[in-house]
């Protein structure tokens, strides 16, 4: 009897700690219900909540497009109505600069859609890529990295594997430099003619060398002059590696003038655009004009990867850019 009135004693006491209204715990919960209370009933939290659409944007789903083929997806962004609460109630007003922003992510990601060439980034990211074909002209390299160094450019260079091979200096130089490096094949076939032992071999020897001579593993193909059948992207898929294409070319293997190239370039420069250029004098005297043109336009220059990543580009400001 003794030993169950003591196990009832302990059963109260444990009770009456947690529900006894001058408990520690029992006043934190009364203090954070007043807390919300009190946000609820703030004009200056009621604004955020009515504001905040403004500046929320539902993520955009990876796709398979019937002209543009894979189109990678785009995050959406909402506002942490208590993070940016907390901050503006220092000042005791709304300042757009102070919203706190949260990245909603799309259902569908591109690692999910079946192998297929990728022309272009998601439409609705403000960003472009430079996709630089290196089989020849080293002579100009240097001048290219110099430019794309002074500008804090970061590029992606696809590289054939027999001119990695050749020249394995010139393929640490570009990793080096902090630029992301690709699969062009090992010896710039017409891939669409080959037979799928041949496809696999181009693809393979060129992994291989790439990742001896720099270190690096590619994640993205480019078939040589762009000549692929859906054979090609899906033995690429293989060695974990995306195909890609481009949506704008700079032609520049045709030896325009730097006012041609750029006018081609800035004519149909757009969001998520893919710039197919080659290491040519054409390029190398035109590449700080077109930086700077391109990033007058609010466009961000990064490589592959980072185009077809689902992260939002942020402005001057922090703020998530709208499309």
């Amino acid at each position: 009897m003794k030993k169950f009135s003591y196990l009832v004693a302990i059963l109260i006491g444990a009770w009456l700690l947690v529900s006894n209204p001058f408990s520690d715990h029992y006043l934190s919960y009364l203090k954070a219900e007043t807390i919300t209370v009190s946000m609820n009933e703030d004009p200056l939290y009621m604004e955020i909540v009515e504001k905040a659409k403004k500046y929320e944007k539902e993520p955009s789903d990876a796709k398979i497009d019937p002209v543009w083929k894979a189109i990678p997806g785009y995050n959406g962004v909402k506002v942490n109505i208590e993070k940016s609460y907390k901050k503006m109630k220092k000042e005791g007003r709304f300042t757009e600069k102070l919203l706190v922003y949260e990245e909603v992510y799309p259902q569908v990601h591109l690692s999910e859609l079946p192998p297929a060439a990728i022309y272009k980034g998601n439409p609705e990211k403000p960003m472009v890529s430079f996709i630089i074909n290196v089989a020849w002209g080293n002579e100009y390299l240097s001048d290219m990295l110099e430019t794309l160094k002074k500008h804090h450019v970061t590029a992606t260079f696809f590289l054939e594997g027999r001119w990695v091979k050749n020249h394995p200096e010139l393929a640490k130089m570009i990793v080096e430099a902090g630029h992301e490096v690709g699969n062009h094949s090992f010896t710039h076939p017409d891939m669409r003619s080959l037979s799928t032992s041949r496809i696999h071999d181009e693809v393979k020897r060129t992994n291989e060398v790439i990742e001896a001579t720099t270190g690096e593993k590619p994640r993205w193909f480019a078939p040589p002059s762009g000549s692929y059948k859906e054979e090609v992207a899906k033995v690429a898929s293989v060695y974990g590696l995306g195909t890609v294409m481009w949506s704008l070319d700079t032609i520049d293997w045709q030896k325009p003038s730097p006012d041609v190239l750029i006018q081609r370039v800035m004519g149909k420069i757009h969001n998520g655009a893919l710039i197919l250029m080659h290491p040519t004098d054409s390029t190398a005297k035109s590449l700080d004009r077109l930086i700077t043109q391109i990033k007058a336009q609010n466009l961000e220059i990064g490589t592959v990867t980072k185009l077809f990543s689902e992260d939002r580009i942020m402005n001057k400001d922090g703020l998530k850019e709208e499309s």
